[in-house]
């Protein structure tokens, strides 16, 4: 496996950070995660636009503008060998002395940058389906923010596998006044199908944008397929008559287990069958044909 960090590309082995990076020290970073479908990044221009949303809502500057980005990403691309892979990217605020405060002046943020193979989900989840749990959605107020500290998501995860399941729905529940409601996996979007009506969450601090949920939304518009973007109650998630999983390496999963009971009747539903096809024939028309020209954002 082919990195880059800090300017270089190297093999992953040789790959070292100061144990005074603060992404070490603090989790003060953030990152991006970028699908590669034959050599091409996948809406790279939305993935910078997010990991720009992160960099400006903790404060730390850009390396680099969009052009950059892109010749940077292509070369990692193309330095590493599957056709279709998923770039992982990390920027911290760099190496300073361990201090709470912003390192006054601003240090050299960290970039590091990978590449994996990008492994489409097998046939037998496909056929099958998949077993969640749920549980109270306790992370911060800004989980819009792709940061690097994912302790909470991390803990929220193992309890499903611990559970024998793939992952944990979060609930929320902001007063005593108010119901609880999803918001997200804890590392993916949730849809919920009811009455053939797709449900999705709203974008906002409490969930990850996803570029794969924007996916799911427009393939729902563009074949009218009724969907609605709204506060979901947690009534609804247990009375759902579908759930589905998505993210940019899982694609759209059935969910067909919930807490141990059925999902409507245990089997994966004709709402995910009809969008798994229209996502396998937007990868194959659109995805594998994405192109996009540097773009000087500076």
């Amino acid at each position: 496996m082919t990195i880059y960090l800090n300017g270089e590309y190297m093999p992953i082995e040789e790959a070292k950070i100061s144990v005074l990076d603060r992404g070490f020290i603090f989790g003060d970073g953030v990152y991006e995660v970028i699908p590669v479908y034959s050599r091409k990044a996948f809406r790279l221009e939305g993935h910078l636009r997010r990991l720009q949303h992160s960099l400006d809502s903790i404060q730390l500057s850009n390396p680099h503008n969009d052009g950059e980005w892109t010749k940077l990403i292509n070369e990692l691309i193309a330095r590493n060998a599957a056709e279709d892979q998923y770039l992982y990217l990390h920027l911290t605020r760099g190496v300073a002395k361990r201090d709470h405060a912003f390192p006054k002046p601003p240090v050299k943020p960290t970039v590091f940058m990978m590449s994996s193979p990008l492994l489409t989900p097998p046939a037998t989840l496909l056929q099958s389906g998949i077993a969640c749990i749920t549980a109270p959605d306790n992370r911060w107020l800004r989980c819009d923010i792709k940061a690097i500290a994912l302790l909470p998501n991390v803990l929220l995860r193992q309890m499903a596998i611990e559970a024998g399941a793939m992952e944990t729905i979060l609930i929320r529940a902001e007063s005593n006044n108010e119901d609880a409601f999803m918001t997200e996996g804890a590392a993916s979007n949730i849809f919920v199908v009811k009455n053939g009506k797709l449900l999705a969450p709203p974008k906002d601090n409490l969930m990850l944008p996803g570029i794969t949920y924007d996916v799911i939304l427009e393939i729902a518009a563009a074949n009218n397929i009724p969907y609605e973007v709204r506060r979901i109650v947690a009534a609804e998630v247990f009375a759902a008559d579908e759930l589905l999983l998505t993210s940019s390496t899982k694609e759209v999963l059935p969910i067909t287990q919930l807490d141990g009971k059925p999902v409507g009747n245990g089997k994966p539903g004709a709402m995910f069958t009809q969008l798994h096809q229209l996502y396998q024939d937007f990868k194959r028309d659109v995805m594998r044909a994405t192109t996009l020209p540097p773009r000087d954002n500076q």
